[in-house]
């Protein structure tokens, strides 16, 4: 499996445009003034299917030959990208089948088979193997969340809205799962000569440890509220990242939510823990970036509002 360029997410960014929306960039005193730097947050929040994940799986639905995309299509995802997968199958009118995990947040669930989506539930650690399966009975093709060259091409495009939105930067922070967010963003930070950071959640930290220590280390099989970030750095992604020389900072279950809920109340931007981890990881880490001009890729704002309502106490 060949690695993408930044000219495949070029490429991406023309083919999805008619697709998915060009996301806003917001300012926020309070950050700016927190961190001692200038902070600019690209909302994906307000993308197709609430999340970033819509433009990796339009890019590799689009991608499909006429002949593979009448086969249908199986994925595996914790839910931004089951919809995103179900929401591009809608664009070619071609059925899709999503893998979930029984600890899916119900309102992800639920937009997923809003989409028009098949879902199968299975245990977290059997999601790979049930879309094998999967696959072996129906020969759907296989759009992998991360492990894939055009996801990841699909994926960079956010971050190349967000450097011709604002010029000059100098870092790009945004959350890792499997890393086709991360690894999508290294390609343009390469490209465009800007620092690019991975944050984590400290309880499901392999790839803070993977990039460390120079191997591709498996999921912890532990559980976060950042919910999308489960799984483990997948091979395109460790490769990129290690060679841009990458770095992944973590953060805490009680920073994510403080920062999902000081968003909410500065900037009035409803954003999932996934997404907050970002967040979190600029204040906890301020020293870092003081004095930059930083973006943060708002990844997702599929959030329960129960879990939001309940961040106060935790």
């Amino acid at each position: 499996m060949r690695e993408p360029t930044y000219a495949d997410v070029v490429a991406a960014s023309d083919s999805i445009r008619p697709y998915v929306h060009r996301t806003p960039v917001f300012t926020s005193t309070h950050f700016d003034d927190l961190i001692g730097a200038e902070i600019f947050f690209k909302a994906e929040n307000l993308q197709k299917v609430g999340a970033f994940k819509a433009r990796g799986a339009t890019n590799a639905v689009l991608s499909l030959s006429d002949a593979d995309a009448e086969r249908g299509i199986v994925t595996h995802s914790s839910g931004n990208h089951g919809q995103a997968v179900a929401y591009a199958a809608g664009i070619r009118s071609i059925p899709a089948v999503v893998v979930m995990p029984h600890h899916a947040p119900q309102v992800k669930v639920d937009a997923v088979a809003g989409y028009g989506a098949e879902i199968v539930f299975c245990e977290q650690a059997d999601r790979e193997a049930t879309v094998r399966s999967i696959q072996a009975d129906s020969g759907a093709v296989i759009i992998h969340p991360f492990n894939d060259p055009g996801v990841i091409a699909g994926q960079g495009t956010a971050s190349m809205e967000l450097v011709e939105q604002v010029p000059g930067l100098d870092a790009i922070v945004a959350p890792i799962g499997g890393g086709g967010l991360l690894s999508g963003t290294s390609l343009v930070g390469m490209h465009h000569g800007i620092d690019v950071v991975g944050a984590e959640p400290e309880i499901v930290d392999d790839a803070y440890r993977s990039l460390r220590d120079g191997v591709r280390y498996g999921a912890t099989g532990q559980l976060s509220v950042g919910d999308g970030l489960l799984t483990g750095i997948g091979a395109l992604a460790f490769a990129i990242l290690s060679s841009h020389g990458r770095r992944v900072l973590t953060v805490t279950e009680q920073e994510i939510l403080e920062a999902v809920t000081v968003v909410a109340a500065r900037m009035k931007l409803l954003i999932e823990p996934s997404a907050g981890t970002a967040v979190a990881a600029i204040v906890r880490y301020r020293l870092q970036f003081a004095g930059r001009r930083v973006g943060i890729i708002i990844s997702g704002g599929n959030v329960s509002l129960d879990l939001l309502a309940g961040s106060g106490d935790r």
